[in-house]
């Protein structure tokens, strides 16, 4: 039987260190021991989020090319909108380009994207359906 996590994402990046500083400047913390010129580890409240190069994260999974980035999307909930607001200001003060303002949304969310440097998608949402536990985790319904 697979388990049902997910410990780390990578993603293919441009410049390791010029991405690696961009998620620093969100306040994220990278190991510096388990990191090097080659790849960044930081480390999430349940995952690790690594940064490789992207020609060299696609010759290890024998897929030839890079992907695009933004083919899928990466997400943070909130507990409100205001936080929601006041991540995206600092995400956008850090260096990402803005991909749609947060709003209220059809599924009666509220929720907005930004664009890491090398394109990855972040969507910054507060689900009212999806409660938080205290250390900010989703608590997924039955």
């Amino acid at each position: 039987m697979l388990p049902a996590r997910i410990n780390l994402v990578t993603l293919g990046v441009a410049d390791i260190s010029a991405a690696t500083a961009f998620y620093e400047r969100l306040g994220w913390k990278r190991s510096r021991q388990a990191s090097n010129s080659q790849v960044t580890f930081l480390a999430l409240d349940n995952l690790v989020l690594g940064l490789f190069g992207a020609a060299d994260l696609a010759a290890d999974m024998k897929r030839g090319t890079p992907g695009t980035p933004g083919a899928c999307a990466l997400a943070i909930n909130l507990p409100g909108e205001r936080q929601v607001d006041e991540a995206m200001a600092a995400a956008l003060a850090a260096g990402a380009s803005l991909l749609k303002n947060p709003e209220k949304v059809f599924w009666g969310g509220y929720s907005g994207y930004f664009a890491d440097p090398d394109g990855h998608a972040w969507e910054l949402a507060h689900n009212p359906f999806f409660p938080l536990s205290d250390d900010g985790l989703v608590q997924l319904p039955d």
